[in-house]
């Protein structure tokens, strides 16, 4: 009798901050079924909200069983792609022993001038590592801030891994680090010297940073008594950029939009400056890891909010601007006698911006909206061109939410016109990412 046919898949769990999403990927790296969800946020222990940690393991190991187990599937491999700039500090008994801590929870002013007194009066760090100082951003002040702030819980630590990796040690039990994760705006590694910088050796940190694995590792182990194949997990940006670099060998950029809009060039040599850093350029880091010279904008969260405001305001329902095409009539009258109109929540440009929004100037939510957008390119133009730097470019991929966004696109095309701006067939980078580095 004819055995019954499975598939081969690779699964691929994309923990966004927002979204936390799940791809089987067929052989020829086709989505063969996804799935989605979001969890409420819990509270860390000084109150600030944080991801719910335990509900995504449990989320996660509910659809490995059913996976596993459902007679269509044979599954090849599984991998993580994760948001970065969060560690998962786990005790001997490999338990966290503290909340995933958010990104945007306050770093306190005392450690942070601690820090800059003892290893930075030069004003050198954030040039050497690639990371403008953002705080809890920086995921490698997260493990300094601990030290000192909470020694009680750091003397607990016995390994502190990125997001990505937690996962993949969720299932392994092997604790590793990554290059895309290190690299990844964590003030952790010294470009120059290829080598964690001298801080995190003076403060023994790097003592409970596990070995780094090379991002296509692949561990044997089992799960739900069937033996499986786990990659090494990959840090979401830098697994968004890797499809690209494997199909394209000419220069380009990658605009990856989310949450956080980044532009990514993986071919440029120049070291960052003082006032690249100033401007929110840094680096992140190919899976081979060479530098990626790359500027963020927190362009995903502002659209959220204005977004939800506009729809507030002219009293549509919540997705109405997701409908919105380009009108040129519209974009003609407001560049004819333009002004910033939008005053940002989550974008710092206090010299520029008026003291508030004022909606009274749009006749309804399309003028408004296309305002909106037109706001956010100019600055997008902005932060792209950094990336650039001095590279040739004559191509730019569009990945991720906004690649459906036609203003966006349309206002992208004409700020970059002697550009090819190329729109992602699926805006899966990172998960496809994943999947492609499982089987390099």
């Amino acid at each position: 009798m004819q055995a019954d046919y499975k598939m081969k898949v690779t699964a691929i769990f994309d923990i966004g901050k927002t979204n936390k999403k799940f791809f089987l990927f067929d052989e020829n790296y086709n989505i063969v079924l996804k799935e989605s969800i979001s969890f409420d946020e819990i509270l860390d222990e000084d109150g600030f909200t944080a991801d719910n940690l335990p509900a995504i393991e449990e989320w996660i190991k509910n659809i490995l069983r059913r996976i596993i187990n459902d007679p269509q599937f044979e599954i090849s491999a599984i991998n993580f792609s994760a948001y970065g700039a969060s560690f998962v500090h786990v005790d001997e008994n490999g338990k966290p022993v503290t909340a995933l801590y958010n990104y945007l929870k306050p770093y306190p002013e005392n450690i942070s001038q601690s820090f800059f007194n003892k290893y930075d009066k030069e004003k050198t760090i954030a040039a050497e590592t690639g990371s403008p100082f953002s705080g809890m951003l920086n995921s490698g002040l997260q493990l300094y801030w601990l030290k000192y702030a909470k020694p009680d819980i750091f003397k607990k630590i016995k390994w502190s891994m990125h997001l990505p990796q937690y996962f993949s040690y969720l299932l392994t039990g092997v604790p590793v680090s990554d290059h895309t994760s290190i690299g990844c705006h964590t003030s952790l590694w010294n470009y120059k010297k290829k080598d964690y910088h001298h801080w995190v050796y003076e403060e023994n940190i790097d003592k409970i940073l596990p070995d780094i694995a090379s991002s296509d590792k692949i561990f044997q182990t089992t799960f739900d008594g069937k033996a499986i194949n786990v990659g090494a997990g990959i840090h979401d940006s830098s697994g968004a950029l890797l499809p690209y670099i494997l199909a394209d060998k000419k220069p380009f950029v990658l605009l990856s939009t989310g949450t956080w809009s980044i532009s990514l060039n993986p071919f440029s040599e120049e070291f960052l400056t003082e006032t690249d850093m100033e401007n929110n350029c840094l680096n992140y880091m190919r899976t081979d890891g060479k530098p990626v010279r790359a500027a963020r904008l927190f362009l995903g969260r502002e659209h959220e909010v204005q977004a939800q405001l506009l729809c507030e305001h002219f009293k549509k329902e919540k997705d109405y601007h997701q409908h919105i095409k380009f009108n040129q009539v519209i974009f003609e009258k407001l560049k004819s006698n333009y002004s910033i109109c939008y005053r940002f929540e989550n974008i710092n440009l206090d010299n520029v911006q008026p003291l508030a929004t004022s909606y009274e100037r749009f006749l309804n939510f399309e003028e408004a909206y296309h305002q909106l957008i037109i706001e956010l390119s100019e600055l997008q133009m902005k932060s792209t061109k950094l990336a650039i730097g001095n590279t040739a470019i004559h191509k730019i991929y569009v990945d991720g939410g906004f690649a459906d966004n036609d203003i966006y696109i349309k206002l992208l095309e004409r700020n970059f016109p002697h550009c090819e701006i190329i729109i992602a067939q699926s805006p899966i980078g990172s998960a496809l990412g994943a999947a492609m580095i499982t089987s390099k």
